[in-house]
């Protein structure tokens, strides 16, 4: 596994190897917590990769609920077709309303078109930005797979989803659906680790200049930020410096592109006020 998702150019630890593995072999979801940036959303595209199987993300957000999550029906269509029953003489109510409430009419959102596609990875992304009854809504349909249309019936995956859950941590999400997957916490990677990741995602930035990056971040989150960096504005950063040109980094250009790895204005006056050329010098600059 851990290969098979370095083919699709990520690289897992063997604990998240491991927990991969056993999503598809236990047929589990995978629960991802850590903070931003630190590559939870990353993984899912990677094993839809892996796997060759095609990708379906819901994005979870504040007041999200099962018409926006599942299925919704096409009211517009649905009135353009009763007007034109109407205009055509169609008198028989139990026939136009089986048309009214068929498939031809039914939106499948993320969930219910994860149930209905064969051999698909369903990322639900930031579970912890929905609230506590999609939260309920959603551990119910990860248990049997199946949901129920009144207008149409029981529908249940023939192959269910690998499904991978990701949070920012928030809020806490309810031990209930954690219960239900694997559980695996996303820390930000060693130096070693996070420069091949950096080699492997930046192609264009010299050895030497993926070096410093990365040291410069690591050293960035020893520091009392709001916001740490994770690995996705490390890489941010590598590529900016590269798109300007640049081999190597120095203190100028680092400072001149912080806006690419920090977010937050105390972050940026905190890194502008120390010795950038000294945490360079860290790493034999």
């Amino acid at each position: 596994m851990r290969v098979r998702l370095e083919q699709g150019g990520y690289l897992a630890d063997d604990g998240l190897a491991v927990a991969c593995f056993l999503a598809l072999r236990l047929r589990r979801p995978i629960f991802c917590e850590g903070d931003a940036g630190v590559g939870k959303t990353a993984l899912a595209s990677a094993l839809a990769t892996a796997l060759d199987a095609p990708l379906i993300r819901l994005q979870c957000h504040e007041g999200i609920d099962a018409s926006q999550a599942l299925y919704d029906w096409d009211f517009p269509r649905q009135l353009l077709h009763l007007r034109a029953a109407e205009a055509a003489g169609l008198t028989d109510a139990d026939r136009l309303e089986d048309e009214l409430y068929g498939r031809r009419f039914l939106i499948a959102r993320p969930l219910l078109r994860a149930l209905e596609t064969r051999s698909c990875v369903l990322l639900v992304d930031e579970i912890d930005r929905a609230d506590d009854e999609f939260e309920a809504f959603l551990l119910e349909l990860l248990s049997e797979y199946t949901v129920t249309i009144p207008e149409l019936g029981t529908l249940r995956a023939q192959s269910p989803p690998v499904v991978v859950l990701t949070s920012n941590r928030t809020r806490e999400v309810h031990d209930a659906l954690k219960r239900r997957c694997l559980y695996h916490w996303f820390d930000h990677p060693g130096f070693a680790r996070e420069l091949a990741i950096v080699r492997r995602r930046v192609p264009s930035a010299s050895a030497r200049l993926a070096e410093q990056v990365t040291a410069l971040v690591q050293a960035l989150r020893a520091q009392e930020l709001v916001k740490p960096p994770g690995v996705a504005e490390t890489i941010d950063w590598a590529e900016a410096m590269a798109a300007l040109g640049a081999t190597e980094a120095d203190a100028e250009l680092a400072v001149a592109t912080l806006g690419s790895v920090l977010k937050y204005r105390e972050d940026l006056e905190r890194a502008r006020g120390l010795d950038l050329t000294a945490l360079l010098a860290v790493r034999g600059a």
